[in-house]
């Protein structure tokens, strides 16, 4: 299975936690035609803040490390870069400009040098800029789908934030969870 088909995969498994937007991309932008690909570039700061911004929504845990650990930082740009089409991938571009933009107005730091609650401020204020602005695509909506998506797909996701079941294994079509379990991921 190739990292696409896997990665669709994930996406239909995660269900409605990514939103429609991404879904479409990941089932139609597969045929992304080679001239749309790599519009955009990312620096290994921007990187570095794609990485904290996707540590604010899955943070490390007593049960299992973080975004930041599992690789997200370098999934994001990698995904926007190979899946998405040039305006969306100028759209997302745009957005973290912005977001840096904002953190030195508010703060006058960069994303990176806020405190935990800054950060997290920061995204509430992204989140509901973009559900007022009903948009479909954003920044915000973009990095947080990918955030989800590459977690939950990475070695880390599958393995210790996620009840691990190698397959081929017996199938258990009506295996009980007990309260509290994770839920199951299958290789």
């Amino acid at each position: 299975m190739d990292r696409r088909r896997a990665l669709k995969n994930v996406a239909i498994l995660l269900g409605t936690a990514i939103s429609s937007g991404t879904i479409a991309t990941l089932f139609e932008g597969f045929a992304i035609p080679e001239n749309e690909k790599n519009r955009v570039s990312f620096s290994a700061s921007e990187e570095e803040t794609l990485a904290e911004f996707a540590d604010i929504i899955l943070p490390t845990t007593k049960s299992s490390p973080g975004a930041k650990a599992a690789g997200v930082g370098t999934f994001i740009p990698m995904m926007v870069r190979d899946c998405y089409p040039a305006d969306v991938q100028l759209l997302f571009a745009s957005g973290l400009k912005e977001m840096e933009e904002k953190c030195m107005t508010t703060y006058n730091k960069n994303f990176v040098s806020l405190s935990i609650e800054e950060r997290q401020k920061i995204l509430v204020d992204l989140r509901t800029e973009t559900i007022a602005a009903k948009k479909t695509a954003s920044f915000f909506t973009i990095a947080r789908d990918l955030t989800l998506l590459g977690y939950f797909s990475s070695e880390i996701g599958c393995t210790q934030a996620r009840e691990y079941l190698m397959i081929p294994g017996r199938y258990d079509g009506s295996a009980e969870y007990k309260p509290g379990q994770k839920a199951w991921a299958t290789n």
